[in-house]
């Protein structure tokens, strides 16, 4: 297993120093020929407008979309023949803050980008408001065994949840980290504290 995280913006040296200290192959992610190299995906938190615009452009959004939905009997299903890379294998993803905002079928509120599309709720961006809004909690994860500590910095908020996404964690009353299939896609930040535990989940999602 290696995995990649999104490098081109936001926290990814935190993400990729969590990866490490789990002893994981991992390597920074900006170019199509480093996401060939990976088959499991971090999106950071960061600027959600400016990744998406990143993604659009390299082409590297929806390759993407092509290996996160390889073999899905649903809407979009792609074949290895139509993936920009030889021989893609299934990828699974997972985004914190921006990034599952960029995974969502759905983003609203001011300036909200374009997604992915590849998990069905809906999402909107930096509901929490400002950076002086952020605060950090502790929280109870299905199957985790004990609570951990997280941070929800400019936080959007799900306000929408698909029939088949797992909701494994709320906050007064809102998801904030929910599954469908291969992608997880979570609110807060765990990595800033270096928190293991939702990377440990990411990391046993078959």
């Amino acid at each position: 297993m290696k995995v990649g995280v999104l490098s081109f913006q936001g926290d990814f040296a935190e993400h990729l120093g969590v990866l490490k200290s789990l002893k994981v192959k991992a390597m920074e992610v900006r170019t199509l020929q480093d996401l060939n190299q990976v088959d499991r995906l971090i999106i950071p938190g960061g600027e959600s407008t400016v990744m998406a615009l990143f993604l659009e452009e390299t082409g590297i959004g929806k390759e993407i979309v092509r290996r996160a939905t390889l073999s899905y009997r649903q809407r979009g299903k792609v074949t290895k023949t139509q993936s920009l890379i030889p021989n893609p294998q299934p990828l699974f993803v997972y985004g914190t803050c921006a990034g599952a905002i960029l995974l969502a079928k759905k983003a609203t509120g001011k300036n909200a980008p374009r997604t992915l599309g590849l998990i069905d709720i809906t999402i909107d961006r930096n509901a929490y408001g400002t950076q002086l809004d952020s605060f950090e909690t502790n929280l109870t994860i299905a199957g985790i065994p004990s609570s951990i500590p997280v941070a929800f910095i400019r936080a959007p908020v799900i306000t929408k949840v698909g029939k088949n996404v797992e909701v494994l964690a709320s906050h007064e009353g809102k998801p904030v980290l929910v599954r469908q299939e291969r992608i997880l896609a979570g609110t807060f930040h765990p990595e800033v504290r270096g928190e293991k535990n939702i990377h440990r989940l990411f990391l046993t999602i078959v």
